[in-house]
């Protein structure tokens, strides 16, 4: 047993959002000091055939953080210690945004997952550049860019514009959320013609590389429809997928019945096939998110296409040594299955 699995019974006793803020100030005392440099020596593994080379950045690793665990990009550096090869800050929106009322983040702990309804709540995109130009990080910082909630469907493209301006120094990629189902006005967004309005003016400030965050919840011509603008606009990447407005059937958790977005184990499954879906028809990178908890859930996702990966929920219920056991356990299965690193394993299932 570890500290965290000593310190969870008494977390899970606290208001999720309250938590998750004392683990993120926890992270902030370390960041830039010779605690961070401790934490680095105890969980990043460094073994050459983790390395991923892509969007022009050199990943030491394959596993990230997703969206929405350091929304106004304080701890990268922490989160680098811990052990993910890269970390995606934001959502991140012009102006800042109080985001939706409390309570709004549910733990639904049966099923391994969580319900946010946070709303994209953040410092804005001025105050979060600066804190990206006040950052060394020696993993590829990723930079998710929204829309600010008060701006209309045909303004978007400037708005979008506006954030990546302000963040465009202190990002190593761009991942464009039009998928946020938690945010007014983003359903909109969806459809191909505002898709090619918001990402070509993204392209024009000359973002890049740049990549598309698609929703789960997408029926299947609409996500061709998605695909087919990677394809024209020639965009440097997919990351698959946002949290799910749908609930199955099988979660067991009273706080099913929250709205939100679902993440966790229970999307892993679909999250894998959408993977696998973009990765059959756009020839881009793919960053594979929704219900990564362990390597095999991770192997899969590579094998079915993904590049690298993501997660966020599993840190909640795993704790901060997650990424140093799925890096350790993908050598074993890359050993297991002969391939010498994991760039060979990238598409291996796919015909």
């Amino acid at each position: 047993m570890n500290a965290y699995d000593i310190a969870k019974p008494v977390l899970f006793r606290i208001d999720p959002e309250r938590a998750h803020s004392l683990i993120h100030g926890l992270l902030d005392v370390a960041e830039n000091t010779p605690i961070e440099t401790a934490m680095a020596r105890q969980y990043v593994v460094d073994d050459d055939r983790l390395e991923v080379q892509t969007l022009g950045q050199d990943f030491p690793n394959p596993v990230g953080v997703a969206a929405g665990f350091d929304k106004n990009a304080r701890v990268p550096g922490s989160l680098a210690a811990i052990g993910f090869g890269f970390v995606e800050v934001g959502g991140v929106t012009a102006v800042a945004q109080s985001g939706n009322a409390r309570p709004r983040l549910f733990r639904l702990p049966e099923d391994r997952a969580l319900i946010n309804r946070m709303g994209l709540n953040n410092e804005g995109a001025e105050a979060i550049g600066q804190h990206l130009a006040h950052t060394d990080v020696d993993v590829p910082l990723g930079v998710n860019i929204a829309k600010s909630e008060h701006v209309a469907g045909e303004d978007a493209p400037a708005d979008y514009r506006q954030t990546y301006e302000e963040v465009a120094a202190g990002g190593d990629f761009f991942v464009v959320n039009v998928s946020c189902p938690n945010s007014q006005g983003f359903e909109e967004l969806q459809n191909k013609a505002s898709m090619v309005a918001i990402l070509s003016a993204l392209q024009e400030a000359g973002a890049a590389p740049l990549l598309v965050k698609l929703s789960p919840d997408l029926p299947e011509p609409a996500a061709e429809d998605a695909l087919s603008v990677v394809r024209e606009l020639g965009l440097d990447g997919v990351v698959a997928v946002n949290t799910t407005t749908e609930r199955p059937a099988s979660l067991r958790s009273d706080n099913r019945i929250e709205e939100g977005g679902l993440s966790g184990k229970p999307i892993e499954t679909d999250a894998t096939e959408m993977v696998r879906f973009a990765a059959e028809r756009v020839d881009v990178p793919i960053v594979g998110v929704g219900g990564v908890s362990s390597a095999a859930g991770a192997y899969r996702k590579i094998r079915a296409g993904a590049s690298l990966v993501e997660l966020y929920t599993a840190l909640v219920y795993h704790g901060p040594s997650l990424a140093r056991d799925i890096n350790r356990e993908l050598l074993a299965l890359l050993e297991r299955d002969g391939f010498d690193s994991i760039e060979d394993a990238v598409g291996a299932d796919l015909d």
